[in-house]
């Protein structure tokens, strides 16, 4: 969706055509707000498009003036960091900056050529370089079924020497690389297995094996017809061990143990600044925060993480669970995930906690489906969109959290994936292109964002925030009372060994009010 038009409409007629565009009646398309608790309400209120966009702003010039770029270890980084830990330290939320080593990896070269044309192609994140000019070799087509190129039976003899193409699907991207290696192949090529571009990573250095590239379905349907014909794969990259560090931000009020946890990467990839990827759900998460306030009259705590490096693997988010004990794990009630929330081509995604859409990695855990039905409710009833369900595939920062056993949930509206003729008729913006076609490129600016897309998500990370804040209830059955009456016994003991301690001492005061 184009942010500049030739002609300027009247408010009125802008309404109009946004409800036409959804094919929602007016009625339908109006802010109603449901019912649900006070803080909720009033978050929704309070948060709006222009102190997000501001957020946004504030990105865009910072990487403007750093290389454009703020990916992790960048100065680009680092002063977007400072800029959110800045103003929530100035709110009076507590502060810490967590600082976690990883390795740093930029591409300087991605090029293959098969049949006498250059086919597009995306190097996997952590993947080895090819010496300067490529490998040539022949390409081995790998049988294609649900696990294709996992197991070592994948490969024939043969593959010995030349470069596997392998369907994606059934295991991580590593595995099939790790697998074919081991069979003997010099290089891999995985296509998608879905419409849209492959962005990939091998989830780090030590997983690395042979020069792998990730392409389309309908390149790798091209080069499967190619088989035993050589083709030329040049794939370099930069890989450097740096720091960086995360933003973590907590409420002073509600119980410490029972927090409400929610998060969305800062860092961009190296090739742009990220406004939408992932400026939008970061600058939502900032805005939600200083709305709500350091010291809210909420039941449970609230706690915000901006991780870095998760364009390099989920690293700063990883690091942050692995960080805490089990007993700190379990102090998390639920975390809620915001990653691209105003791609420009918007679709309107929440994950798929119940996997009632049958696909992927299943059902989250327990509670996860009570997530997206608070997503989903919340946006047709306030906002009347209609929500489809995203698998949790791994692919975002809600990761760790789902690993240890922590219910999640969260918005999304696309990346690179091709929107389907259903869904331009549902939600509006065109077919056939990609939800964000500046996915990963310098193009992801402030021209790359829907901001009707972003307010409407924006209001449901502040709906869902007064949700659970009020009671997780629905999620792990603790119930608001028994937080205030946990705080008060707490107190009461607290005061009680004081004034022991006081009278032990022989203060003359230990008894007086």
């Amino acid at each position: 969706m184009s942010l500049f038009r030739k002609r300027t409409l009247p408010p009125v007629a802008i309404a109009a055509c946004a409800t036409l565009a959804l094919g929602l009646t007016p009625a339908a398309a109006a802010n109603t707000v449901p019912d649900g608790p006070a803080l909720a309400k009033q978050l929704v209120k309070k948060v709006d498009a222009n102190g997000v966009n501001r957020h946004l702003i504030a990105l865009q010039r910072i990487a403007d003036t750093n290389g454009g770029t703020r990916a992790a270890s960048t100065d680009g980084h680092a002063k977007s960091a400072e800029y959110i830990a800045t103003k929530l330290e100035a709110a009076g939320f507590q502060v810490t900056r967590q600082e976690f080593p990883f390795t740093y990896s930029e591409t300087l070269a991605e090029k293959l050529t098969a049949g006498g044309a250059d086919v597009p192609v995306i190097a996997m994140e952590y993947t080895v370089s090819t010496p300067v000019g490529g490998i040539t070799a022949p390409l081995s087509v790998v049988a294609v079924d649900d696990t294709s190129g996992c197991e070592a039976t994948d490969y024939t003899a043969d593959v010995a020497g030349k470069i596997a193409l392998i369907k994606r699907g059934g295991c991580s991207f590593a595995q099939k690389q790790q697998t074919a290696a081991a069979a003997g192949a010099v290089g891999a090529i995985v296509y998608n297995n879905t419409d849209g571009d492959l962005n990939g990573t091998l989830g780090g250095p030590e997983n690395a094996k042979i020069p792998t590239g990730g392409v389309t379905a309908a390149a790798g349907a091209q080069l499967a017809t190619l088989g035993g014909q050589n083709v030329t794969l040049e794939l370099r990259t930069f890989q450097e061990a740096r720091t960086s560090y995360n933003v973590i931000a907590e409420t002073k009020t509600g119980r410490k143990d029972n927090v409400v946890m929610l998060g969305a990467h800062l860092d961009s990839v190296p090739a742009g600044p990220g406004i939408n990827d992932n400026g939008t759900g970061s600058a939502a998460l900032l805005e939600t925060a200083l709305q709500l306030g350091s010291s809210p009259k909420v039941n449970n705590g609230v706690r915000f993480g901006f991780w870095s490096a998760e364009e390099f693997g989920l690293i700063g988010s990883t690091f942050y669970v692995d960080q805490l004990s089990f007993d700190q794990q379990l102090d998390i009630a639920l975390y809620l995930n915001f990653d691209m929330i105003g791609s420009p081509n918007a679709g309107y995604f929440a994950y798929d906690g119940d996997n009632s859409d049958g696909v992927g990695a299943g059902a989250g855990p327990y509670g996860s489906a009570q997530i997206e039905k608070t997503f989903v409710d919340f946006m047709q009833a306030a906002k009347g969109v209609s929500v489809e369900g995203t698998d949790f595939t791994g692919r975002s920062d809600y990761g760790e959290f789902i690993a240890v056993g922590i219910p999640a949930g969260g918005l999304d509206t696309g990346a690179e994936v091709l929107k389907t003729e259903a869904q331009a008729a549902k939600w509006g913006g065109t077919a056939g292109i990609a939800f964000d076609p500046c996915y990963h490129q310098a193009c992801d600016n402030l021209g790359n964002v829907d901001r009707v897309a972003l307010d409407r998500n924006a209001d449901g990370v502040a709906w869902a925030l007064g949700v659970y804040a009020t009671s997780t209830e629905s999620i792990n059955g603790v119930k608001p009372g028994q937080a205030a009456a946990k705080s008060l016994t707490a107190q009461k003991r607290s005061a009680q060994r004081s004034l022991t301690t006081h009278a032990v001492a022989g203060d003359p005061h230990a008894l007086t009010a």
